[in-house]
């Protein structure tokens, strides 16, 4: 009677280790169909055609990281209200690229003109405001907007940020 029992528990671990190694088996084909998966999807992503040069370059072109010329600080004569006043302002622009910067940097005494022409046409009330401010800055960008001379379309400007603005009375 001994012999039986040790050919059914031998069975027994034969049913056993059936279903462990079945289990076994599609955890790894599982493993192995994911990452198959996973590998197809990084191909498709980074497979792409490569870029030409002038794609390139256009791609830096039109990057996101804005692109900023400082213009030195100066002092202009406000318009008459009651008694002189001065306006101390440094301002920078903000352009789309380095073309614009290189371009506006290049006629940098005719951008410090204009500026001069625009803040000292201005009263002093004008430009105490936001709102005032506000308008300052739209006609700057009107202003800078227009061609060189030289001919040419003129730069674009897409922002002013004034980074001192001191109105003085004496």
């Amino acid at each position: 009677m001994a012999t039986k029992p040790a050919p059914k528990s031998a069975s027994k671990d034969a049913d056993h280790s059936a279903p462990k190694s079945k289990k076994m088996l599609f955890i790894i084909v599982g493993a192995v169909l994911l990452l198959a998966i996973a590998g197809g999807a990084a191909f498709m992503l980074m497979g792409s055609k490569p870029k030409k040069a002038d794609e390139h370059t256009e791609e830096k072109e039109t990057s996101k990281v804005p692109v900023f010329v400082v213009i030195e600080p100066f002092v202009v004569n406000l318009q008459q209200e009651n008694g002189d006043q001065f306006l101390q302002v440094a301002l920078t622009l903000q352009v789309p690229n380095g073309e614009t910067a290189e371009t506006l940097k290049l006629f940098m005494p005719q951008v410090r003109s204009r500026l001069l022409m625009v803040l000292s046409s201005k009263k002093a009330s004008d430009l105490l405001t936001n709102e005032g401010k506000r308008n300052l800055t739209d006609e700057i960008i009107d202003q800078l907007g227009e061609p060189f001379a030289g001919g040419g379309k003129g730069p674009t400007i897409t922002d002013v940020f004034y980074t001192s603005f001191v109105i003085q009375q004496q």
